[in-house]
């Protein structure tokens, strides 16, 4: 027999559907939160028997359990831990635990990717194209690469786990993935999967209104509330306010908090890891203990939120050779231009401020830090020019 504890996001219910295309009646699935996996391992000890398997996937023990395992499997117990986050590397000291971040390859990895390879290696499973097309959607979705890559099949694999419950999308996939050749989504799919597409538009164009800034450390997060949506809305907001070195979702019904960062210099794994939490250098998360609450929570709900640059401009746009301007809630008017140095510089209400940048990013970078300032509507940059025509004719 074998027992198979996994978490209970997509990575970890692939891991779950692959036991069940491999041993069938064999397995008993348990998918876990992180706060539940510890409980169910230690029930395991406390009442399994020796000859079940026992595989925990996508997510690691602490230290108690892991003395636990360790005892466990020394006594003739057999396990296999197979985890992909590199909070979990301290595993590979164990001849029980197999972490990989990133493959021979240098892709990332996934714990659906990791127990693919394990179970075909193990001759548990045959490899076919439409398991292989399945677990890199997985992959992809679950390491971030599919933003990268543009794959917008792996998203909507992510939507459709999340449209129904676990049961159902097990069931699905593996009568999907039992009798077909290529992966697809049939044309019902199709049709809420785009219903879904635009919902979420509509959440994340709300939710970009919502976003409060503040520094910590080193670091400026953004802060925002909100309960769904949790990796597109991460994506979204890191494009919008690319100032902002990652952003924190903060689910309240949930008790959690999630990291997201398009950057590459950020490893919110790192900040996750402050609060006893884990996860990928772009996506990382935790439970609000009462150090995360005063944090994100206490110490930022009255701060005000950001605005959003101007949209339909023609005239005042990022990077003019004739300027950008920009303003902010003490209506102070800024104007970022290239100098006869090829340097950039910020005006402060037609004061030039004495540091100068190397690019516009990093004057914007600079604006945006220090004076929560957005990107002006036209009207309000062509009513400085005339006002500066003005001045000039004066003369």
């Amino acid at each position: 027999m074998y027992r198979l504890l996994s978490h209970n996001d997509l990575d970890g219910v692939g891991c779950g559907i692959l036991a069940k295309l491999a041993f069938g009646k064999d397995v008993h699935v348990r998918y876990n939160s992180i706060a539940s996996l510890n409980r169910e391992v230690g029930f395991f000890l406390e009442n399994g028997k020796k000859d079940t398997f026992l595989f925990v996937t996508d997510l690691s023990v602490n230290e108690d359990n892991e003395q636990k395992l360790e005892a466990f499997y020394q006594a003739g117990g057999r396990v296999q831990l197979l985890d992909h986050h590199k909070t979990a590397l301290h595993f590979n000291e164990y001849e029980w635990g197999h972490v990989v971040v990133e493959d021979s390859q240098g892709k990332l990895t996934s714990a659906t990717s990791l127990f693919y390879e394990y179970l075909v290696d193990h001759q548990f499973l045959e490899r076919a194209n439409i398991l292989t097309e399945f677990v890199e959607l997985v992959r992809q979705y679950d390491t971030w690469e599919w933003e990268k890559n543009d794959n917008q099949t792996a998203r909507q694999l992510n939507a459709l786990f999340f449209l129904i419950s676990i049961d159902e999308f097990e069931d699905l996939m593996l009568e999907r993935l039992q009798t077909g050749d290529d992966f697809y989504f049939d044309d019902f799919e199709k049709k809420i999967l785009g219903m879904e597409d635009h919902k979420i538009e509509r959440y994340i164009r709300r939710k970009k209104r919502q976003v409060a800034q503040k520094k910590i450390g080193d670091h400026y997060a953004g802060i925002v509330h909100a309960e769904s949506y949790h990796s597109e809305l991460g994506n979204e907001l890191g494009k919008e306010y690319p100032h902002l070195d990652y952003i924190v979702i903060l689910n309240m019904g949930g008790k959690r908090a999630g990291f997201r960062t398009i950057h590459d210099h950020v490893d919110v794994s790192e900040v996750a890891g402050r609060f006893d939490g884990g996860g990928h250098a772009k996506a990382s998360g935790c439970t609000l203990t009462d150090e995360a609450y005063k944090l994100f929570v206490a110490d930022t709900f009255q701060l005000e939120t950001l605005r959003e640059d101007a949209k339909r401009n023609r005239y005042n746009t990022k990077g003019s050779l004739f300027g950008s301007m920009y303003t902010n809630r003490a209506e102070v008017t800024f104007l970022i231009y290239p100098d006869d140095n090829g340097n950039w510089v910020i005006e402060r209400n037609r004061t030039k401020i004495d540091q100068t940048f190397t690019s516009f990013e990093e004057a914007e970078k600079f604006l945006k830090r220090n004076d929560e300032a957005w990107l002006a509507k036209d009207e309000l940059f062509v009513s400085y020019l005339m006002e500066k025509l003005g001045r000039i004719d004066e003369k």
